[in-house]
């Protein structure tokens, strides 16, 4: 089943962002609760994301859902008001269902997470695809298969969660969601932000060098891209070296832009050799990229300016020793 859910907000990545006329196209859902409460850390949280932007957004503090989006604001006041109601529900539910599995586990007292990701996607072929996975304390505990209509247990104490559920005909309901309502909600939500989420801005891309120890670290860095999904990774001899790349966390910039970075260790004599490869929707084709060495142009220009500033200070300090001169021969 893949990550637990504590590192699920990376899989917002593979939601779409492909042109709004057809898709791919992603709505995502993510509800966390916790049994202790901090300064910034509501109780309940609830998050929901088009194509990987931010639509709404519900906590325990506020007891309100707001929208995330100016686009968003389109939708009338009854939306929020329904859309807080149903987080409100959700929150109390939460707080039932981590109760559950804390006897269920023998536990008392300490700090618990419950985490759910569930949403659907717009493929670029037209069909669907709907999901829901539980964590508890950030390792998977159930998740939906929406092809089977069956639900997934980890381990014991999800079997029986799966068990209630399937009794109480869950697998129908979440269902009929993922592949009607889901999908119904996505469509207008892409409507209200077409203009955004059409945009497409180019990476701008810049790979240095870095010697250490006997190797030289190879960095490519993508910066300034919209949509957020992008693929970075390293060839050597034009043959990708997934297993010893190293990625970073795709991350937003102050004006709605992201960027990202993918690393690689090489020998100094073989860095010639490799090559970043970067794909995304604004680019045509994927992009390829090579370490280049400092230019030796700047010390030429420098000395260039140096030597001009240099012949204009001494053209100056000889009129003005001629004008002098010429001052002193007429007194």
């Amino acid at each position: 089943m893949g990550p637990g859910l504590l590192l699920a907000l990376a899989l917002l990545l593979l939601g779409g962002g492909g042109a709004a006329a057809s898709g791919p196209h992603s709505l995502r859902y993510f509800n966390t609760a916790v049994t202790e409460p901090s300064p910034g850390l509501p109780a309940f949280v609830s998050v929901g994301y088009v194509d990987g932007e931010l639509i709404d957004r519900y906590d325990s503090e506020t007891q309100r859902a707001v929208p995330g989006a100016a686009w968003m604001e389109q939708e009338g006041q009854d939306h929020w008001d329904k859309e807080t109601r149903i987080n409100q529900d959700c929150q109390e539910a939460f707080r039932v269902y981590l109760d559950t599995l804390q006897e269920r586990y023998n536990q008392s007292g300490g700090y618990h997470t419950l985490q759910r990701m569930y949403g659907c996607d717009l493929l670029e072929d037209g069909g669907i695809r709907g999901f829901l996975r539980d964590a508890y304390d950030g390792k998977d505990f159930i998740a939906f298969d929406n092809d089977t209509q069956t639900f997934v247990a980890v381990d014991a104490g999800a079997v029986i969660t799966k068990r209630e559920w399937e009794a109480e005909n869950e697998t129908e309901r979440l269902k009929h969601y993922l592949d009607n309502t889901c999908i119904q909600w996505l469509w207008r939500y892409v409507e209200y932000g077409r203009a955004a989420l059409e945009r497409r801005e180019r990476p701008a891309v810049r790979v240095s060098a870095k010697e250490s120890h006997g190797f030289v670290t190879l960095s490519c860095r993508a910066h300034g891209f919209y949509p957020r999904p992008i693929s970075i990774s390293w060839l050597k001899k034009g043959r990708i070296q997934a297993q010893d790349t190293k990625w970073g966390s795709v991350m937003p910039n102050g004006d709605g832009t992201y960027r990202a970075w993918a690393s690689i260790e090489a020998l100094p004599a073989e860095k010639h050799e490799y090559q970043c490869r970067v794909e995304h929707a604004s680019l045509p084709e994927p992009g390829l990229f090579s370490w280049e060495p400092p230019s030796s142009l700047l010390p030429i220009v420098l000395g260039a300016v140096i030597a001009v500033v240099v012949v204009i200070a001494a053209i100056a300090g000889f009129v003005v020793w001629r004008s002098r001169s010429g001052s002193n021969a007429a007194i």
